[in-house]
């Protein structure tokens, strides 16, 4: 299954703004120990009471091997874009599923426009620098606005809420944020939500990533 249809036209309008990032000159090691990422990562408490945490939540080599069977699209092509996290420095990650509707769960972050769930996705880096430059890269192809750029629905920085390396988009019935904190890199992605429960999601994972 393709990116949910929201969202595709922002990440082609986006795709056409980049500009090359600043890399960080040196590496950033931040204290020691850090949150596990699927205790970092969306959980029950943080969601509405309608969702219910889906079977596929968990490690990201667990959620990939439970989603290969009823949708070995997506699968797959998660799976090349874990790979590529990899090699850009990613330890580790967790992938959490909330909704209303079991059918959702097969679709990308279980957004399908129609059912009310949340996702997200965290993911740990060895060091600071290799995070910020993954998030710039765009986690899972969610790439941020070139800075100075804008496209409608789309803010970016501090106003978001999340810090300078943020940027969140709304386009009802779909909103998503996308972030970078410490060596984590955080996406959040919401379907059918009201502002506030998007908020408090995107608040309850921020505050876990030390």
């Amino acid at each position: 299954m393709g990116r949910f249809p929201l969202v595709v036209a922002l990440v082609a309008v986006l795709a056409g703004c980049q500009v090359a990032s600043t890399p960080v000159a040196d590496p950033i090691v931040s204290p020691t120990p850090h949150t596990p990422v699927a205790n970092a990562a969306l959980q029950a408490s943080d969601v509405p009471a309608d969702l219910k945490p889906r079977p596929a939540s968990g490690p990201i080599a667990a959620y990939l091997t439970t989603i290969k069977t009823s949708n070995p699209t997506l699968a797959q092509k998660l799976s090349a874009q874990w790979q590529a996290l990899k090699q850009s420095g990613a330890q580790d990650a967790a992938i959490t599923l909330f909704a209303a509707d079991p059918a959702a769960c097969s679709a990308e972050l279980a957004a399908t426009g129609t059912a009310r769930s949340a996702a997200s996705v965290v993911v740990i880096f060895g060091e600071e620098g290799q995070a910020d430059r993954a998030w710039r890269a765009g986690i899972l192809g969610f790439a941020p606005p070139a800075p100075g750029e804008s496209a409608p629905g789309v803010t970016r920085g501090k106003d978001t809420g999340l810090g300078e390396s943020a940027w969140t988009y709304h386009n009802a019935p779909v909103s998503l944020a996308s972030w970078r904190k410490s060596v984590f890199a955080a996406l959040v992605v919401v379907s059918t939500l009201d502002g506030t429960s998007f908020s408090a999601a995107t608040a309850a994972v921020d505050a876990r990533l030390n």
